[in-house]
């Protein structure tokens, strides 16, 4: 081994690598509603992580009507969010709970379109028609003919109910806390609901329980 192998092997060895430090992950929904209050810029977040979600659900059951509705969703949320306890529900239900409080002042116009899209059955699709959104259209058309009608005769609190589980997608014990009603009466509302939309669709609905939902 020669002179200078030898003296290389002695060097100190160099500066370790600098490690990176990663970066901060997103905050929680939760977390933004709370540095919102000291710092409302923030809830502007919340709107970008969920107002489409929130627009599909208003879209489906106001039509053209979603947009200002979604806009005074969020705007109710907003001066509720001192009021927010994530303990008691995670943000999304928080805010579909809000979206269906705030159809309940526009229910005539509920009826209305779904009573429009059951006498539509059988027309072709006119592109152009509420809602505007694409997908909306296609859900649009899907409600055309007796489950629009059955919709329509539905009692409000029985259709907020399934409409919240169907096209919310929350489970019974969400569906409670933002009606403000006990599981049990959720329950009760979901089997008449199922059972007159059953019995307008020739014994058939899209509504009729999963084994997926009886855990919820």
């Amino acid at each position: 081994m020669t002179s200078t192998a030898v003296h290389r092997s002695a060097d100190p060895p160099g500066d370790p690598p600098r490690l990176r430090a990663l970066p901060d992950s997103a905050p929680s929904d939760s977390e933004l509603v709370a540095r919102s209050i000291d710092d409302p810029a923030q809830f502007a977040a919340l709107f970008d992580r969920h107002a489409t979600s929130v627009h599909r659900y208003l879209g489906r059951r106001v039509g053209e009507l979603a947009d200002d509705l979604l806009s005074e969703t969020f705007l109710v949320a907003f001066r509720r969010r001192g009021a927010y306890r994530p303990e008691h529900l995670e943000v999304r239900p928080w805010l579909l709970g809000i979206a269906t409080h705030v159809v309940h002042g526009h229910q005539r116009s509920e009826r209305r379109r779904y009573r429009a899209l059951a006498r539509a059955a059988g027309r072709p699709e006119e592109h152009g028609d509420d809602p505007a959104d694409s997908g909306d259209r296609l859900a649009a058309q899907a409600l055309r003919g007796p489950l629009a009608a059955a919709l329509a005769r539905l009692k409000p609190g029985d259709r907020d109910a399934l409409l919240l589980l169907a096209w919310g997608q929350l489970g019974y014990g969400e569906i409670a806390a933002v009606l403000d009603v006990p599981v049990g009466t959720v329950r009760s509302r979901l089997h008449r609901a199922r059972r007159q939309t059953r019995a307008a669709l020739g014994d058939v609905s899209p509504f009729d329980p999963t084994s997926e939902e009886d855990d919820r």
